[in-house]
C-alpha cells in the first residue's frame, strides 16, 4: 500500500507541475496575442484603418507562377566564334495550398498541381505600416529554349531557338525576401491589400521606403548536360546574392465599402551582387576527335546513346565575383474584398534580378499571381 500510495503522489505532483506549465503557456500566448493587437492598430486612423474582431486568418490560395532564367556567354569553338543563350521559361505553373495567419503573421505552404514540378513556402509578417515577406520556390526544368550563333550554323539559321531535351533537368531555387516601411502608417494599412488582417476603409497612399534579398541557386551540373557546360564555357552551377534598396509609391483605393485596390512600384537600386561560378572540365573535345561524332549514317538514338553514355564532366573548383550596381523592379498590383468574415484577393508581383561577369551575363525573371478565398476566425 504505502508502494501505491507513493505512486499516486508521484502522478499527483507531475499533473499539478503540468497544469502550472500549461497555465504559464496559455497566459504567455495571450500575452503575445494582446500585443500583437496593439501593434496592429497602434497609432493608426480608425476612419481609415479597422481591425477585424476575428484575429485569425484561414486563406486557401492559388497560385499561377513563370519564371525565366536567361543566360548568355560567348567563346570560341576551334577559332570559330559563337554565342550561346541558354533561356529556361518555364510554362506558368499552378500551385494550391493553404496560409494561416494571425492578425498578419502566419504562414503558408502550396505545391505543384500543374506546370513545373516544384514547391512554394511562404511567411508573412504585416503590420499596418509595414510588412516583412519570405518566399522560397524550388523548380526543376528539362526544356529551356536555346540559342546558338556561330559560323558553324549553316546560314539562315543562325540565333534560331530550339526547345532542348534534357535528360538531367536544370535545378532552380529562388529565396526572395523583402521588408517595407510605410510613412503614412497612420491611414495608409499594407496588410489591408494583402493578407485582409486589416481593413481600409478609406482611399490613401503612402511614400514607402523598402530592402529585398534574394538568392538564387541554377545548378545543370551532370555527365549528361555535359554539352551544355562545354558551351557555356564550362560554367555548370551559378549562384547569386543581391541585397537592394529603394524608395517608392503605394496606393489603396477604396472606390467602394469593402473593395479595395492596390497599386505599388518600388525601383531598387542593387548594392550587394555577388556572383558565384562553379567550373568544370568536360571531355567534349575528345568526343569530337572521335569518327561516330560526325557520322551521319547513325541514328539520332544511337548517337545519342553513345555521346551522353560516354561524356563526362570534373568538378574543377569555383570563384565568387562582386559585380557592379544595377537596378531592379518591384512591382505589386492586389485588389481584395471583403463581405463579412469573408474576404477574397488576388494580387501579383514581379521581380528583375540581373548579374554580369566577363563574356557571361544574364537575367532572372519571377512573376506571380495569387488567388485567395479566406475566412476570418
Amino acid at each position: 500500500m504505502k508502494i501505491l500510495k507513493l505512486f499516486i503522489l508521484v502522478l499527483f505532483l507531475n499533473f499539478c507541475g503540468t497544469a502550472m506549465a500549461q497555465r504559464k503557456l496559455v497566459s504567455l500566448v495571450k500575452d503575445l496575442e494582446t500585443f500583437i493587437d496593439t501593434m496592429s492598430v497602434k497609432g493608426v486612423d480608425r476612419n481609415y484603418i479597422d481591425m477585424p474582431d476575428e484575429p485569425w486568418q484561414v486563406i486557401i490560395r492559388n497560385n499561377v507562377s513563370q519564371t525565366i532564367v536567361s543566360m548568355k556567354t560567348e567563346g570560341t569553338i576551334g577559332g570559330t566564334a559563337y554565342s550561346v543563350s541558354p533561356y529556361l521559361e518555364t510554362s506558368p505553373s499552378k500551385y494550391l495550398g493553404l496560409w494561416v495567419g494571425y492578425r498578419g503573421y502566419g504562414l503558408g505552404y502550396l505545391v505543384n498541381v500543374g506546370g513545373d514540378k516544384g514547391s512554394y513556402f511562404t511567411i508573412g509578417l504585416t503590420g499596418g505600416a509595414y510588412g516583412l515577406n519570405l518566399r522560397m520556390h524550388t523548380f526543376d526544368n528539362s526544356n529551356p529554349s536555346f540559342n546558338l550563333n556561330s559560323e558553324l550554323i549553316p546560314e539562315g539559321q543562325e540565333g534560331a531557338w530550339e526547345v532542348v531535351e534534357l535528360i538531367d533537368p536544370i535545378s532552380v531555387t529562388s529565396v526572395f525576401a523583402d521588408g517595407y516601411y510605410m510613412f503614412n502608417g497612420k491611414r495608409f494599412s499594407y496588410a489591408a491589400a494583402y493578407d485582409q488582417s486589416l481593413i481600409q476603409k478609406r482611399s490613401a497612399g503612402s511614400l514607402m521606403v523598402g530592402l529585398m534579398y534574394t538568392h538564387t541557386h541554377i545548378d545543370y551540373a551532370s555527365d549528361y548536360n555535359a554539352d551544355l557546360i562545354y558551351t557555356m564555357q564550362g560554367m555548370g552551377q551559378v549562384k547569386l546574392w543581391q541585397g537592394s534598396a529603394g524608395v517608392g509609391y503605394a496606393y489603396n483605393w477604396v472606390p467602394t465599402r469593402g473593395l479595395l485596390i492596390n497599386v505599388m512600384a518600388m525601383p531598387m537600386l542593387t548594392f550587394v551582387n555577388r556572383l558565384k561560378v562553379y567550373a568544370y572540365a568536360t571531355n567534349i573535345d575528345e568526343l569530337m576527335e572521335d569518327p561516330l561524332f560526325w557520322d551521319e549514317e547513325i541514328s539520332d538514338e544511337e548517337w545519342d546513346a553513345w555521346f551522353y553514355g560516354n561524356s563526362r564532366i570534373t568538378y574543377l573548383g569555383d570563384k565568387s565575383f562582386n559585380s557592379g550596381l544595377s537596378i531592379g523592379l518591384d512591382a505589386r498590383v492586389s485588389l481584395s474584398y471583403n463581405f463579412g468574415r469573408y474576404f477574397f484577393s488576388a494580387y501579383g508581383q514581379f521581380n528583375n534580378i540581373r548579374y554580369q561577369h566577363n563574356n557571361t551575363d544574364g537575367y532572372l525573371n519571377d512573376w506571380f499571381i495569387n488567388t485567395s478565398l479566406g475566412v476570418r476566425l
